[in-house]
């Protein structure tokens, strides 16, 4: 929980920075370009998440050589995916833009964010890999060590290019890009420390490393996860673009509302990534016994955080968004949304937690449904309810968090019941 702390403080910081300068379209841009950046950088977040379950089991299973193997696999598809995600840069940036509804002045913005985050692309997705690593094997504090050093790196560049260099948007896709890069040695460093260093490349054979029963597995359950992963980034992506068409000030007040919805998601998904390890474990150990004591414990703590999120969030809101804008307009739209936003936390944690279940359970097929459903529910909610405008635009996102519980839910028994009949099993 600490270290997804400062994954949103990022965020922060970075609407803060842009915030503050009193001008709305770069603000709206920060937000146009981050939602292009998740869109195309996210939909590799199966480097994270199916590392994650998968490292899980083989540790539960007490398989060491799969755990190490494991690593190098996702280490290299990461650094490899990235570099064809920048080469590709010059088709996905001008169809990105051409998705998303914007406008001359905004496009100029967000394009210089997104130009300086595709820097950083080969990093990011590599990061990507050890995190989940780090995550399977319940090494929580050195993945808290390598979230503060990215995001302390990274807020102290973005305050320098913008404030000092005057580099606006782009300053801040820059400072990310950069650390991103840091990051990336730092957590070679930290895996180094829990495998040998350079010694695990002796001890892995190129037929383990490359096995083609485990290279099945691995793009099979990330096949799942990836469609999964790409359905919950458009549900946001038109949402952005909902509030792109009610104009620049709507979309940057939105900019900072999603800042509540972002602090809420990153801390509790604390909760979902301990979910996931101990999932994984408890499953690869066979243990029905330690996987639904998994489940009700962290549920329980999940749930009564959303709830504490809630009610700080309805009690403080008001001052946070003084603190993250200063145009008043922006401002006004902001508190007048606030009452709904301030719900999220509890509205959306039992989603989070199944996330997290579902994931270290490795049961891609039910993530995939799941969130293609939920994403469908939340766009035919969304035309349902766009006379409302932003109140219209906001509620149909706070349904689409009990959609995706529902949803995933729904294939709850079947997991503890496959679980139940593994263990039976001669």
């Amino acid at each position: 929980m600490l270290g997804q702390t400062t994954v949103p403080l990022v965020g922060l910081v970075d609407t803060a920075v842009i915030g503050h300068t009193a001008d709305a379209t770069a603000l709206a841009g920060v937000a146009l370009g981050a939602t292009i950046i998740n869109l195309l950088f996210w939909t590799f977040g199966f480097l994270r998440m199916g590392m994650t379950g998968m490292t899980a089991q083989a540790e539960g299973a007490g398989d060491v050589a799969e755990v190490e193997a494991m690593l190098l696999r996702g280490l290299a598809l990461g650094f490899g995916l990235g570099l064809v995600l920048f080469a590709l840069q010059i088709v996905l940036i001008p169809l990105a833009f051409a998705l998303l509804a914007g406008g001359a002045g905004l496009d100029a913005a967000a394009e210089g964010y997104v130009a300086a985050r595709f820097l950083g692309a080969p990093a990011s997705l590599a990061v990507f890999a050890i995190n989940g690593w780090l995550l399977g094997l319940g090494r929580t504090r050195a993945a808290l060590a390598l979230q503060v050093v990215m995001n302390l790196v990274n807020i102290v560049l973005s305050v320098l290019f913008v404030w000092y260099y005057g580099m606006g948007a782009r300053g801040v896709g820059l400072g990310t890009a950069c650390a991103e890069w840091v990051a990336l040695v730092v957590g070679v460093l930290i895996a180094c420390r829990y495998t040998g260093g350079l010694a695990v490349w002796r001890r892995l054979r190129a037929r383990r490393l490359f096995a083609r029963e485990a290279i099945r597995r691995l793009f099979a359950v990330n096949a799942d996860i990836m469609i999964r992963t790409i359905a919950l980034l458009l549900l946001f992506a038109w949402f952005t673009n909902a509030g792109a068409r009610l104009g620049e000030t709507t979309l940057a007040a939105n900019q900072v509302l999603m800042q509540f919805v972002s602090v809420s998601a990153f801390v509790l998904d604390g909760f979902a990534f301990t979910a996931e390890s101990r999932i994984g474990q408890a499953i690869g150990a066979g243990s029905a016994t330690s996987l639904r004591r998994a489940i009700r414990l962290i549920g329980e703590f999940c749930l009564a955080a959303g709830v504490a999120f809630a009610l700080f969030f309805w009690v403080g809101g008001g001052a946070f968004i003084a603190a993250l804008a200063s145009n008043q307009e922006v401002r006004a739209i902001a508190v007048s949304m606030l009452p709904l936003v301030a719900i999220v936390p509890a509205i959306g944690a039992p989603a989070w937690l199944l996330d997290g279940i579902f994931i270290g359970a490795t049961r891609g097929r039910a993530l995939r449904n799941a969130a293609i459903l939920a994403t469908a529910a939340y766009i035919v909610t969304d035309l349902l309810l766009r006379p409302a405008g932003v109140w219209g635009m906001w509620l149909a996102l706070v349904l689409s968090y009990i959609y995706r519980a529902a949803a995933l839910g729904a294939f709850l028994p079947g997991l503890l019941r496959s679980v139940a009949l593994a263990k039976r099993a001669p």
